[in-house]
This record gives structure tokens, sequence and C-alpha cells, in this order.
């Protein structure tokens, strides 16, 4: 997902997308792509919609980068999940979503992995934090099964240190409960509505680096971390 206008992070975005912010003369997304190299993944779908052609223009076909990448651009926003609902028919087996402002170096085989064996309908790739605060919280029970969450809570909802990275692991099925087209969240909207049908959804605790490079603050830790 790398439709994000980034204005947290402006001026750094005002003439390019958030993902292609550089991390240590590197494009954040060009950081994405190396990860999902390592753990054997073979194709990539871009979504796109803020200075979409700065991103197309950087990456091409992925021919330069050794992975092929094709690109999907809306219009307007349709909202984290509605930006992947519009490529459904390229995904006719279990994917994977990574949000392209996200620093990481996250074990995605081992997550996938997970997400098989509970034959899982969604698997939320989380992480325990500090400060819980901007991130949305996520409660599990001990065999991993999410039981609550809650996005961006204040000091007084917290229930946890556990928060969603925005890396999930999802099946075909999962989006087919919303229309191309249709504007929706995977936070907001997807994964509440698969809790309250009682859907196996489930939350993996994982280890490693991660960090949301969402304000100039973050970015500059993220560089630092990197050297």
């Amino acid at each position: 997902m790398a439709g994000g206008e980034g204005s947290r992070l402006r001026p750094l975005t005002i003439n390019r997308p958030k993902p292609m912010v550089a991390i240590v003369n590197k494009p954040c997304l060009g950081h994405i792509f190396d990860l999902v190299k390592r753990h054997g993944f073979t194709e990539a779908v871009v979504t796109l919609q803020y200075l979409a052609n700065v991103i197309q223009d950087s990456f091409g076909n992925g021919t330069a980068i050794g992975l092929p990448i094709s690109y999907s651009v809306e219009e307007s926003p349709l909202g984290t999940g509605g930006s992947v609902r519009q490529v459904l028919d390229r995904l006719d087996e279990t994917f994977i979503v990574i949000s392209g402002d996200a620093l990481t170096d996250i074990d995605l085989s081992a997550v996938v992995r997970f997400h098989k064996e509970k034959k899982a309908i969604a698997t939320l790739t989380l992480y325990r934090v500090p400060n819980p605060l901007e991130y949305g919280v996520v409660i599990t029970e001990s065999d991993g099964k999410i039981k609550q969450f809650l996005e961006k809570p204040s000091w007084g909802e917290v229930f946890s240190d556990t928060i969603n990275t925005g890396i999930y692991v999802l099946e075909p099925e999962a989006l087919r409960r919303f229309e191309k087209g249709q504007n929706f969240d995977f936070s907001k909207d997807l994964f509440p509505q698969l809790l309250s049908e009682g859907a196996p959804i489930y939350g993996y605790i994982a280890d490693g680096y991660w960090t949301d490079v969402g304000n100039i603050g973050e970015y500059m830790r993220a560089n630092h971390d990197v050297l």
C-alpha cells in the first residue's frame, strides 16, 4: 500500500509520496521490496494514489530490482482495504499486505507459516511498543486468536502494549465482504466484521525491528537505526 500523502512528514513529502522518502539513500519502499524478496515472494502489486507517477517512474516493472511489479492507481482514496480490494482479481492465493511507510526486518515467512497452521482467513502482524497511543491496540487469546482491538486508544482505554503493524496475511475470500470501488479500512471495517462473524482471525506477535516512518521524529530515528 503506497498511496499515502504523508502530511506529517512535510516538507519531505511535498514533491514525493510518503513511501519514496529516503531511508539511508534508498526509498522506504525499496527496503520493503528487499524484504519481500528475501522471504521468497515473487510478485508485487503496488496500490497508488498521491503522486503515483513518482513511484511508477522509479521502479517501473521491477526488472531493475528483480521483482515483477504491477500497479493499481486510485482516482480518489478508497481506504486501506478498498485499495487492495481493487486488485483482488490478481490475488488468487494467500497474499501479504504491507504499508509502504514501514521499515522492518520482521520474519514474513514465519508470519505466513503461522497463518497457514491456524487456517486463518486473516493474520495481523503484531508488535510490542512502550507507547501504543498512536496505533491500533490488539489483544489475543493464548492461541493467537484475536478477541479485541481498538484503533488509537486514549491512555484510559489502553488494554495491551501489542499493536497492529499494518502487515497482514490474508486469504482472498476475506476481501469479498466488500464491493470493488467501495471505501473501507482494514482496521476499522474489515477486521471488526470478521471478528463479529467469528471468522478465524489471528494475531502473530513478531520479534525483530519495526517502525512506522510517520513523522519527522520517527523518520530521523529510522535513519539513525539503519546507520
